[in-house]
């Protein structure tokens, strides 16, 4: 692939290369990434095959980003009403699919350069797939909230935190309806390509495309 087709400015010959080829021939400025050089298609590809904890779950299979997008995306709409941020809610892990998963520990210790490039990411994915850069502050929280929740149910059933111990790092959910709960309480890892293709579908229902 020839030329500039991001429309970014280009980097002296010598400067390392900051740039990922993607399955779908994009190249993905990491320094500078545009919203033109960003595919929903490279974003189920590669958010279905990084795996949450490590890969320290249960299963024959690694629990996907991919996988935990969509519980996120179920808990929101299932917590609150409003239908347009639960795109946002897929979305909200994308970046990983260029920078992979780092748990908390490791994002801490790597400070906030990693969470600033991270931000970066994700305001160009907003952008490319028509939402705001930034969210509003409500929209924020109910993602932050859904967040954790995910994290709970995933430390629970998956990989091997005790109740108490996931309560102290992640507040033990309330108030949650029944079905939710019943279906939180059975999470099971997928295929990274049934990940991939839940993923692509539920992107397509939320953005009518």
């Amino acid at each position: 692939m020839t030329g500039n087709p991001s429309g970014n400015a280009p980097r002296p010959a010598s400067a390392p290369r900051a740039w990922q080829r993607m399955l779908s021939g994009r190249r993905l400025d990491l320094l500078d990434p545009s919203p033109a050089d960003i595919e929903i298609a490279d974003i189920a590809h590669g958010l279905a095959r990084v795996a949450r904890w490590n890969g320290q779950t249960l299963g024959e299979h690694a629990f996907s980003v991919a996988q935990h997008a969509l519980v996120v995306e179920q808990i929101v709409g299932a917590l609150q009403s409003e239908p347009h941020w639960r795109l946002a809610a897929l979305l909200h892990d994308a970046p990983e699919y260029v920078i992979g998963d780092l748990i908390s520990p490791f994002k801490a210790a790597v400070g906030l350069d990693y969470k600033a490039f991270e931000t970066r990411l994700l305001q160009a994915i907003h952008r490319r797939f028509g939402l705001p850069p930034t969210l509003p502050g409500p929209a924020t929280a109910a993602i932050k909230r859904a967040d954790r929740i995910a994290a709970y149910y995933e430390a629970t059933v998956l990989a091997g935190f005790a109740l108490e111990e996931a309560a102290l790092f992640f507040g033990e959910p309330t108030d949650l309806p029944p079905a939710l709960r019943q279906a939180l309480g059975d999470l099971q890892a997928q295929p990274a390509a049934e990940a991939q293709a839940a993923f692509l579908a539920r992107f397509n229902a939320l953005s009518g495309t």
